[in-house]
């Protein structure tokens, strides 16, 4: 990557559009292959099928997508999903918390998008993105701002968002313990999710008994609610 970022990865805008994909797609657990010292890691699971939906998920702080790939790897089985879990160029989060402003990362994260389709048949009309923690602060603020890339965003225990160019307007997911300890359920998601359904979002949110976490049926909760699509009126 370039010492200094282009303009519009500095406001979380990425580059990448959707189009046609490679031919195959055969199971993969292993190394991106785009990075290399922080690189990440790419999941295609055993039931994904050509034109697969790709879920790009990002770590909390001090992790790695290999770390916090457990927490979506039975549901990305159960329904099929491809996901790309990049790391975050900066071991401590990703970088408008470690440096303050967008940059390295977004250009990172398009470096992973082009290299995964370009190699494996996934259907780039259907790309969501979602995190926990940091990285569900850091999913939504991409999310927003790169709403003609990303159908949805599904965010595990957020802490923020700052979209500084938003464009689009894709499906919301959140989920909360409500006796989070780290980032507490009354300054984080409620807050946070009122905001964007009065400014027009479609937000769907669940609250369970429990702390910093992402329990599995959660987790499988905001993947079908994904690949399933709205619900008919």
């Amino acid at each position: 990557m370039s010492e200094e970022s282009e303009p519009g990865y500095t406001s979380g805008r990425l580059s990448f559009r959707a189009r046609p994909s490679g031919d195959e797609l055969e199971a993969y657990d292993g190394p991106l292959g785009v990075g290399s010292d922080r690189d990440g890691v790419l999941y295609i699971p055993d039931t994904a099928e050509k034109k697969a939906p790709l879920l790009v998920f990002f770590h909390g702080a001090t992790g790695t997508g290999r770390r916090e790939l457990r927490a979506v790897v039975a549901a990305a089985d159960r329904y099929g999903v491809v996901v790309l879990a990049p790391d975050a160029r900066s071991p401590h989060s990703w970088d408008i918390i470690a440096n303050g402003g967008f940059g390295p990362d977004p250009e990172f994260i398009d470096q992973a998008l082009e290299s995964v389709v370009d190699r494996y048949a996934v259907d780039t009309s259907r790309i969501a993105i979602g995190g926990i923690s940091d990285g569900a602060s850091y999913a939504l603020s991409i999310g927003l701002s790169n709403g003609d890339i990303f159908e949805a965003v599904i965010a595990f225990s957020p802490g923020f968002v700052v979209p500084l160019a938003p464009t689009g307007k894709p499906r919301l997911f959140f989920s909360h313990g409500t006796s989070d300890p780290i980032l507490p359920i009354d300054m984080c998601s409620r807050p946070i999710t009122q905001g964007l359904h009065d400014a027009g979002y479609d937000v769907t949110y669940l609250e369970f008994d429990g702390g910093h976490t992402v329990p599995p049926p959660i987790s499988d909760r905001g993947l079908q609610w994904w690949v399933e699509g709205p619900k008919a009126p």
